[in-house]
């Protein structure tokens, strides 16, 4: 099947060496002309705008965007979408809020263009790993475009289906049809949400024990764990074992200090409109919202929070700040 992938930045270009590797006609283009001449050497076509992709690109088209959410996604369909046609697919693969999702589909739909949002999970590992994808937006257009999902998803890679599960469907596969548009991107900000707060919660859990030979600590109950070994351990066995923790013990493993790693954590949107959305259906997420907030704590010496914290505690107790953190209660 012939496909158009533009952006080819880590996620996007070995989606481009997945697809090829399976057989795929794909069509790429890139900002960087060298970026696109490397997959070109391997095997791909490339072009140098992205009118030139819709000429080379055989009706009904399909076309495949992965850049940075936002601007740049924005600017990307509506210039790709200027150069189809009625029957032609555009396909989101990145971190589109699916607001924007529901308002882009409407547009093209008034000219027959169709548009997929393709919630896309497997970072720098889906090469040989697969992506899990979340699609939403015109069901004929994904049955159409059925072929490059099982391609990009990991397959059953093993895992058998769940007990009690009656039939496979392609959630087993690894992508799924989510629903109308914006449903893809909902689910995939959902998934980021609560990957924020897997995140926080192996984070403080390590910091625990990585504190637990404080000398603030009586002696008999002071351990001095080795992080890397912990780690180990619990990927055998352990109902906290994940690929999340997979990562985290090859850290350790590198570097048990992570001394390589300054603690400035960034939030690239999800996590946010993950809380947004609770907020809009009266869910409580205080595991996720908390380790949002825990992200932007991360970017700071101390907080004006924390300073009127200490404050008042001077003034109703006549705690003296510490005169380090490290001998901080």
């Amino acid at each position: 099947m012939q496909i158009a992938m533009v952006g080819l930045g880590r996620m996007g270009a070995n989606m481009a060496r997945r697809l090829m590797r399976d057989g795929h006609d794909c069509l790429v283009y890139d900002r960087d002309p060298q970026a696109v001449a490397r997959l070109v050497a391997e095997g791909a076509s490339g072009v140098a705008s992205l009118a030139e992709l819709a000429d080379k690109l055989a009706p009904p088209r399909a076309a495949w965007i992965m850049v940075p959410a936002g601007d740049i996604t924005e600017n990307a369909v509506r210039e790709l979408a200027g150069h189809f046609a009625a029957g032609d697919v555009i396909i989101d693969g990145g971190n589109s809020y699916f607001k924007d999702d529901i308002r882009r589909a409407k547009i093209l739909s008034e000219r027959g263009i169709h548009y997929l949002d393709a919630g896309t999970s497997g970072g720098v590992w889906g090469l040989e790993r697969g992506y899990c994808l979340m699609v939403g937006g015109d069901r004929t257009a994904f049955v159409r475009l059925e072929p490059l999902f099982r391609t990009l998803a990991p397959g059953e890679a093993g895992i058998p289906p769940s007990p009690g599960r009656s039939g496979g469907g392609s959630a087993v596969l690894g992508y799924l049809y989510c629903g109308p548009s914006g449903a893809g991107h909902f689910a995939k900000m959902v998934h980021n949400g609560i990957e924020y707060g897997l995140m926080q919660a192996y984070a403080e859990g390590f910091d625990i024990l990585k504190n637990a030979n404080a000398e603030s600590l009586p002696v008999d109950q002071r351990y001095a764990f080795d992080l890397a070994d912990i780690a180990e351990l619990w990927r055998r066995g352990s109902v906290v074992t994940s690929w999340l923790l997979d990562l985290s013990a090859g850290a350790m493993a590198r570097d048990a200090d992570l001394t390589g790693f300054s603690g400035f954590v960034r939030d690239s949107g999800e996590g946010r409109w993950t809380v947004q959305a609770a907020i809009d259906e009266a869910v409580p997420a205080e595991v996720l919202t908390a380790a949002l907030y825990a992200r932007f704590r991360s970017r700071r010496d101390h907080t004006y929070a924390e300073k009127l914290l200490s404050a008042m505690r001077t003034g109703f107790g006549g705690h003296a700040e510490p005169a380090s953190a490290e001998s901080s209660t």
